[in-house]
Protein backbone atom coordinates (compact mmCIF):
# COMPACT_ATOMS: atom_id res chain seq x y z
CA UNK A 1 0.00 0.00 0.00
CA UNK A 2 3.23 2.25 0.76
CA UNK A 3 3.86 1.54 -2.88
CA UNK A 4 1.15 2.29 -4.48
CA UNK A 5 0.81 6.04 -3.11
CA UNK A 6 4.36 7.22 -4.92
CA UNK A 7 3.05 5.26 -7.87
CA UNK A 8 -0.26 7.26 -7.83
CA UNK A 9 1.05 10.68 -7.23
CA UNK A 10 3.42 10.33 -10.46
CA UNK A 11 0.96 9.11 -12.65
CA UNK A 12 -1.16 12.17 -12.05
CA UNK A 13 1.75 14.48 -12.02
CA UNK A 14 2.42 12.90 -16.12
CA UNK A 15 -1.27 13.14 -17.04
CA UNK A 16 -1.01 16.76 -16.07
CA UNK A 17 2.05 17.09 -17.53
CA UNK A 18 0.53 15.77 -21.35
CA UNK A 19 -2.51 17.76 -20.43
CA UNK A 20 -0.69 20.95 -20.44
CA UNK A 21 1.23 19.93 -23.10
CA UNK A 22 -1.39 19.18 -25.42
CA UNK A 23 -3.17 22.73 -24.77
CA UNK A 24 0.34 24.39 -26.04
CA UNK A 25 0.21 22.45 -29.49
CA UNK A 26 -3.45 23.41 -29.54
CA UNK A 27 -2.37 26.79 -29.23
CA UNK A 28 0.91 26.65 -31.41
CA UNK A 29 -1.57 24.53 -34.47
CA UNK A 30 -3.15 28.49 -34.94
CA UNK A 31 -0.89 30.17 -37.68
CA UNK A 32 0.70 33.56 -36.77
CA UNK A 33 -0.32 36.49 -38.90
CA UNK A 34 0.54 40.34 -39.16
CA UNK A 35 -1.79 42.45 -39.54
CA UNK A 36 -3.05 45.87 -40.15
CA UNK A 37 -6.60 47.56 -39.59
CA UNK A 38 -6.29 50.05 -43.02
CA UNK A 39 -8.43 53.33 -43.71
CA UNK A 40 -9.12 55.38 -46.73
CA UNK A 41 -6.89 57.90 -47.32
CA UNK A 42 -6.89 60.98 -50.58
CA UNK A 43 -4.44 59.48 -52.42
CA UNK A 44 -2.42 62.10 -55.29
CA UNK A 45 0.86 60.70 -56.77
CA UNK A 46 2.61 63.42 -57.62
CA UNK A 47 3.60 63.59 -61.34
CA UNK A 48 5.88 66.08 -63.12
CA UNK A 49 5.36 66.76 -66.99
CA UNK A 50 7.09 68.02 -69.66
CA UNK A 51 5.83 70.19 -72.21
CA UNK A 52 6.37 73.65 -74.42
CA UNK A 53 5.64 76.55 -74.47
CA UNK A 54 2.86 77.75 -77.50
CA UNK A 55 0.75 81.09 -78.38
CA UNK A 56 -2.82 81.34 -77.46
CA UNK A 57 -3.28 81.39 -80.95
CA UNK A 58 -1.98 80.07 -84.21
CA UNK A 59 -3.31 80.21 -87.27
CA UNK A 60 -2.45 78.77 -90.92
CA UNK A 61 -1.92 81.46 -93.54
CA UNK A 62 -2.22 80.69 -97.33
CA UNK A 63 -4.00 82.28 -100.82
CA UNK A 64 -7.36 82.62 -101.01
CA UNK A 65 -6.07 82.20 -105.35
CA UNK A 66 -4.16 79.84 -107.03
CA UNK A 67 -0.57 80.58 -108.50
CA UNK A 68 2.78 80.34 -109.23
CA UNK A 69 4.88 82.04 -105.72
CA UNK A 70 7.25 84.93 -107.15
CA UNK A 71 8.14 86.38 -103.90
CA UNK A 72 8.75 85.41 -100.49
CA UNK A 73 9.89 88.07 -97.98
CA UNK A 74 9.95 86.21 -94.48
CA UNK A 75 11.36 83.00 -92.98
CA UNK A 76 10.39 80.92 -90.19
CA UNK A 77 11.17 83.03 -86.83
CA UNK A 78 10.79 86.29 -87.97
CA UNK A 79 8.43 88.61 -86.68
CA UNK A 80 5.67 90.11 -88.50
CA UNK A 81 3.22 93.23 -88.62
CA UNK A 82 -0.72 93.37 -89.35
CA UNK A 83 -0.97 93.56 -93.01
CA UNK A 84 2.93 92.93 -93.66
CA UNK A 85 3.22 91.09 -97.15
CA UNK A 86 4.64 88.04 -96.97
CA UNK A 87 4.43 86.92 -99.96
CA UNK A 88 3.15 87.31 -103.61
CA UNK A 89 1.56 85.04 -106.60
CA UNK A 90 2.20 86.16 -110.41
CA UNK A 91 -0.61 88.10 -111.19
CA UNK A 92 -0.58 88.47 -114.67
CA UNK A 93 -3.93 85.84 -115.58
CA UNK A 94 -5.53 88.47 -112.78
CA UNK A 95 -4.45 91.93 -113.65
CA UNK A 96 -5.83 90.34 -117.76
CA UNK A 97 -9.35 89.88 -115.69
CA UNK A 98 -9.13 93.06 -114.40
CA UNK A 99 -8.20 94.55 -117.80
CA UNK A 100 -10.86 92.91 -119.39
CA UNK A 101 -13.11 93.74 -116.41
CA UNK A 102 -12.55 97.64 -116.98
CA UNK A 103 -13.58 97.25 -121.01
CA UNK A 104 -16.30 95.32 -120.78
CA UNK A 105 -17.85 98.82 -117.95
CA UNK A 106 -16.30 100.87 -120.33
CA UNK A 107 -18.86 99.27 -123.15
CA UNK A 108 -21.70 99.08 -121.12
CA UNK A 109 -21.32 102.39 -119.88
CA UNK A 110 -21.39 103.79 -123.89
CA UNK A 111 -24.40 101.76 -124.53
CA UNK A 112 -26.10 103.36 -120.91
CA UNK A 113 -25.22 106.99 -122.73
CA UNK A 114 -26.73 105.50 -125.94
CA UNK A 115 -30.09 104.28 -124.43
CA UNK A 116 -30.08 107.17 -122.43
CA UNK A 117 -30.08 109.91 -125.18
CA UNK A 118 -32.67 107.80 -127.32
CA UNK A 119 -35.07 107.77 -123.85
CA UNK A 120 -35.25 111.41 -123.76
CA UNK A 121 -35.92 112.19 -127.00
CA UNK A 122 -38.86 109.79 -127.00
CA UNK A 123 -39.82 111.66 -123.53
CA UNK A 124 -39.80 114.76 -126.01
CA UNK A 125 -41.87 113.40 -128.75
CA UNK A 126 -44.77 111.29 -127.29
CA UNK A 127 -46.28 114.40 -125.93
CA UNK A 128 -46.84 115.95 -129.21
CA UNK A 129 -47.66 112.88 -130.92
CA UNK A 130 -44.42 112.36 -132.93
CA UNK A 131 -43.91 109.00 -131.41
CA UNK A 132 -45.65 105.65 -130.78
CA UNK A 133 -46.31 104.68 -126.87
CA UNK A 134 -44.20 101.20 -128.07
CA UNK A 135 -41.58 103.03 -128.81
CA UNK A 136 -41.28 104.96 -125.88
CA UNK A 137 -41.65 101.47 -124.00
CA UNK A 138 -39.23 100.21 -126.25
CA UNK A 139 -36.73 102.87 -125.82
CA UNK A 140 -37.44 103.00 -121.70
CA UNK A 141 -37.02 99.14 -121.42
CA UNK A 142 -33.91 99.57 -124.01
CA UNK A 143 -32.29 102.14 -120.90
CA UNK A 144 -33.12 99.87 -118.34
CA UNK A 145 -31.76 96.76 -119.70
CA UNK A 146 -28.24 98.52 -120.33
CA UNK A 147 -28.27 100.21 -116.92
CA UNK A 148 -28.35 96.56 -115.83
CA UNK A 149 -25.87 95.32 -117.48
CA UNK A 150 -23.70 98.14 -116.69
CA UNK A 151 -24.14 97.06 -112.91
CA UNK A 152 -23.31 93.71 -113.34
CA UNK A 153 -19.91 94.87 -115.37
CA UNK A 154 -18.76 96.78 -112.68
CA UNK A 155 -19.62 94.57 -110.30
CA UNK A 156 -17.14 91.98 -112.15
CA UNK A 157 -14.56 94.17 -112.35
CA UNK A 158 -14.79 94.95 -108.04
CA UNK A 159 -14.46 90.97 -107.90
CA UNK A 160 -11.66 90.83 -110.22
CA UNK A 161 -9.82 93.38 -108.43
CA UNK A 162 -10.59 91.61 -105.33
CA UNK A 163 -8.77 88.51 -106.61
CA UNK A 164 -6.17 90.49 -107.83
CA UNK A 165 -5.39 91.68 -103.95
CA UNK A 166 -5.54 88.25 -102.93
CA UNK A 167 -1.97 87.83 -105.10
CA UNK A 168 -0.60 89.28 -101.95
CA UNK A 169 -0.07 87.05 -99.00
CA UNK A 170 -0.45 89.42 -95.79
CA UNK A 171 -0.08 88.75 -92.14
CA UNK A 172 -3.43 89.27 -90.28
CA UNK A 173 -1.83 90.21 -86.77
CA UNK A 174 1.55 90.92 -85.53
CA UNK A 175 3.28 87.28 -84.79
CA UNK A 176 6.30 85.00 -85.35
CA UNK A 177 6.51 82.67 -88.50
CA UNK A 178 6.89 79.47 -86.97
CA UNK A 179 6.75 77.22 -89.81
CA UNK A 180 6.92 77.40 -93.96
CA UNK A 181 5.93 75.09 -96.31
CA UNK A 182 5.82 76.88 -99.67
CA UNK A 183 8.95 78.35 -101.66
CA UNK A 184 9.63 80.87 -104.51
CA UNK A 185 8.76 78.95 -108.36
CA UNK A 186 6.38 76.70 -106.29
CA UNK A 187 2.73 76.34 -107.85
CA UNK A 188 0.25 76.35 -105.22
CA UNK A 189 -3.56 75.88 -104.51
CA UNK A 190 -6.32 78.30 -102.92
CA UNK A 191 -6.08 77.59 -99.14
CA UNK A 192 -3.10 75.59 -99.47
CA UNK A 193 -1.25 76.68 -96.07
CA UNK A 194 2.02 78.73 -96.60
CA UNK A 195 2.89 79.81 -93.23
CA UNK A 196 2.74 79.20 -89.42
CA UNK A 197 1.66 81.99 -87.50
CA UNK A 198 1.59 82.83 -83.76
CA UNK A 199 0.29 85.59 -82.88
CA UNK A 200 1.81 87.95 -80.13
CA UNK A 201 -0.69 87.98 -76.97
CA UNK A 202 -1.27 84.96 -74.29
CA UNK A 203 1.02 82.06 -74.48
CA UNK A 204 0.45 78.71 -73.22
CA UNK A 205 2.46 75.55 -71.38
CA UNK A 206 1.30 72.60 -73.46
CA UNK A 207 1.83 69.10 -72.05
CA UNK A 208 0.40 65.75 -73.09
CA UNK A 209 -0.82 63.94 -70.21
CA UNK A 210 -1.87 60.47 -69.58
CA UNK A 211 -6.12 59.74 -69.49
CA UNK A 212 -5.29 57.88 -65.75
CA UNK A 213 -3.48 61.17 -63.91
CA UNK A 214 -6.94 62.79 -65.00
CA UNK A 215 -9.74 61.12 -62.62
CA UNK A 216 -11.58 64.03 -61.19
CA UNK A 217 -11.55 68.00 -63.17
CA UNK A 218 -8.65 69.96 -62.85
CA UNK A 219 -8.52 71.62 -59.42
CA UNK A 220 -8.45 75.74 -59.05
CA UNK A 221 -5.17 75.63 -57.21
CA UNK A 222 -2.38 77.25 -59.89
CA UNK A 223 0.39 75.38 -61.87
CA UNK A 224 3.47 76.85 -61.38
CA UNK A 225 6.01 76.07 -64.72
CA UNK A 226 9.95 75.93 -64.71
CA UNK A 227 11.69 76.46 -68.04
CA UNK A 228 13.63 72.84 -68.10
CA UNK A 229 16.99 74.79 -68.89
CA UNK A 230 16.99 76.78 -65.80
CA UNK A 231 14.22 75.92 -63.04
CA UNK A 232 15.04 79.39 -61.67
CA UNK A 233 13.07 80.75 -64.16
CA UNK A 234 9.07 80.28 -63.47
CA UNK A 235 5.89 81.31 -64.55
CA UNK A 236 2.23 80.83 -62.51
CA UNK A 237 -0.30 79.45 -64.73
CA UNK A 238 -4.17 77.48 -64.46
CA UNK A 239 -5.22 74.39 -66.26
CA UNK A 240 -7.32 76.20 -69.20
CA UNK A 241 -8.27 73.52 -71.87
CA UNK A 242 -8.10 69.79 -71.75
CA UNK A 243 -8.52 68.21 -74.92
CA UNK A 244 -11.96 65.95 -74.70
CA UNK A 245 -10.20 62.60 -77.08
CA UNK A 246 -7.43 60.43 -76.95
CA UNK A 247 -4.49 60.68 -79.16
CA UNK A 248 -4.65 57.34 -80.85
CA UNK A 249 -0.58 57.72 -81.35
CA UNK A 250 0.13 58.25 -77.84
CA UNK A 251 -2.54 57.46 -75.60
CA UNK A 252 -2.51 61.30 -74.37
CA UNK A 253 -4.87 63.51 -74.15
CA UNK A 254 -3.43 67.41 -74.35
CA UNK A 255 -3.77 69.84 -71.55
CA UNK A 256 -2.90 73.74 -71.85
CA UNK A 257 -2.08 75.57 -68.81
CA UNK A 258 -2.76 79.43 -69.53
CA UNK A 259 0.90 81.36 -68.20
CA UNK A 260 0.51 84.92 -66.55
CA UNK A 261 3.63 87.17 -66.32
CA UNK A 262 5.48 85.07 -68.87
CA UNK A 263 9.61 86.02 -68.52
CA UNK A 264 11.40 86.88 -71.53
CA UNK A 265 12.76 83.70 -71.78
CA UNK A 266 10.09 81.51 -72.46
CA UNK A 267 10.01 81.93 -76.00
CA UNK A 268 8.13 80.11 -78.37
CA UNK A 269 8.72 76.50 -78.32
CA UNK A 270 10.86 76.37 -75.39
CA UNK A 271 10.63 73.34 -73.14
CA UNK A 272 8.82 74.14 -69.47
CA UNK A 273 8.28 71.31 -66.61
CA UNK A 274 5.18 71.44 -64.31
CA UNK A 275 4.85 69.37 -61.17
CA UNK A 276 1.55 68.56 -59.75
CA UNK A 277 -0.34 66.22 -57.92
CA UNK A 278 -2.85 63.98 -59.65
CA UNK A 279 -6.73 64.53 -58.40
CA UNK A 280 -6.93 62.54 -55.34
CA UNK A 281 -9.17 59.71 -54.99
CA UNK A 282 -10.27 57.39 -52.06
CA UNK A 283 -7.83 54.78 -51.46
CA UNK A 284 -5.93 52.18 -48.93
CA UNK A 285 -2.35 51.69 -48.85
CA UNK A 286 -0.86 48.35 -48.10
CA UNK A 287 2.84 46.77 -48.40
CA UNK A 288 3.61 44.62 -51.11
CA UNK A 289 3.56 41.66 -48.72
CA UNK A 290 -0.04 41.93 -48.32
CA UNK A 291 -0.93 41.16 -52.47
CA UNK A 292 -1.35 37.68 -53.23
CA UNK A 293 -4.34 36.82 -56.31
CA UNK A 294 -7.85 34.93 -56.62
CA UNK A 295 -7.09 32.72 -59.88
CA UNK A 296 -5.93 36.00 -62.14
CA UNK A 297 -6.92 38.95 -60.42
CA UNK A 298 -5.09 40.56 -57.13
CA UNK A 299 -6.54 39.70 -53.66
CA UNK A 300 -5.58 40.07 -49.55
CA UNK A 301 -6.00 38.49 -47.03
CA UNK A 302 -9.39 39.96 -44.82
CA UNK A 303 -9.48 38.84 -41.27
CA UNK A 304 -13.16 38.36 -40.25
CA UNK A 305 -14.76 37.31 -37.52
CA UNK A 306 -14.03 34.47 -35.36
CA UNK A 307 -10.23 35.80 -36.41
CA UNK A 308 -11.20 34.18 -39.57
CA UNK A 309 -9.76 34.74 -43.10
CA UNK A 310 -11.09 35.02 -46.42
CA UNK A 311 -9.77 36.06 -49.51
CA UNK A 312 -10.54 39.30 -51.14
CA UNK A 313 -10.60 40.41 -54.88
CA UNK A 314 -8.94 43.67 -54.62
CA UNK A 315 -8.31 46.33 -57.69
CA UNK A 316 -4.80 47.90 -57.15
CA UNK A 317 -4.69 51.75 -58.40
CA UNK A 318 -1.18 52.07 -58.40
CA UNK A 319 1.98 50.03 -57.64
CA UNK A 320 4.79 52.22 -55.81
CA UNK A 321 7.59 51.33 -53.82
CA UNK A 322 7.59 49.05 -51.17
CA UNK A 323 3.87 49.58 -51.08
CA UNK A 324 0.52 49.44 -53.37
CA UNK A 325 -2.51 51.69 -53.47
CA UNK A 326 -6.03 49.94 -53.38
CA UNK A 327 -8.98 51.80 -55.32
CA UNK A 328 -11.63 49.54 -54.56
CA UNK A 329 -12.63 46.35 -52.53
CA UNK A 330 -11.57 46.96 -48.97
CA UNK A 331 -13.25 49.31 -46.59
CA UNK A 332 -12.21 51.60 -43.63
CA UNK A 333 -11.69 49.13 -40.14
CA UNK A 334 -11.13 45.67 -42.24
CA UNK A 335 -8.48 44.17 -40.89
CA UNK A 336 -5.69 42.63 -43.80
CA UNK A 337 -3.40 39.96 -43.34
CA UNK A 338 0.36 41.80 -44.34
CA UNK A 339 2.63 39.03 -43.19
CA UNK A 340 2.43 35.32 -42.83
CA UNK A 341 -0.76 34.91 -45.69
CA UNK A 342 1.52 32.49 -47.97
CA UNK A 343 -0.10 29.06 -46.43
CA UNK A 344 -3.67 30.93 -45.63
CA UNK A 345 -6.37 29.56 -47.13
CA UNK A 346 -10.19 30.71 -46.82
CA UNK A 347 -12.09 30.25 -43.55
CA UNK A 348 -9.00 29.10 -41.64
CA UNK A 349 -8.64 30.53 -37.95
CA UNK A 350 -5.64 32.64 -37.28
CA UNK A 351 -3.86 34.17 -34.49
CA UNK A 352 -3.23 37.83 -35.26
CA UNK A 353 0.00 40.20 -34.25
CA UNK A 354 1.03 43.74 -35.12
CA UNK A 355 1.66 44.05 -38.73
CA UNK A 356 3.74 47.05 -37.72
CA UNK A 357 5.22 46.25 -34.44
CA UNK A 358 8.60 45.10 -33.92
CA UNK A 359 8.07 41.68 -33.53
CA UNK A 360 5.17 41.36 -36.94
CA UNK A 361 7.38 40.23 -39.18
CA UNK A 362 7.28 36.72 -39.71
Amino acid sequence: MTLMRPLLVVCLGLSGLLTGCGKEETTEQLPRVGVLQVSATDFAARVTLTGDVQARVETDLSFRVGGKIISRSVDVGDHVKANQVLARLDPKDLQNNVDSAKAEVSAAQARVTQTSAAFVRQQKLLPKGYTSQSEYDAAEAALRSNQSALKAAQAQLADAKEQLSYTELVSEADGVITERQAEVGQVVQATMPIFGLAQDGDRDAVFNVYESLLVAPPSDAGVIVSLLDDPKVQAHGYVREITPTVSEQSGTVEVKVALKDVPPQMQLGAPVTATTNAQGRPSIELPWSALTKALHEPAVWVVGEGDKVELRQVEVSRYLTGKIVIASGLKSGETVVVNGGQLLHPGMQVQKIDGNAPGGEL
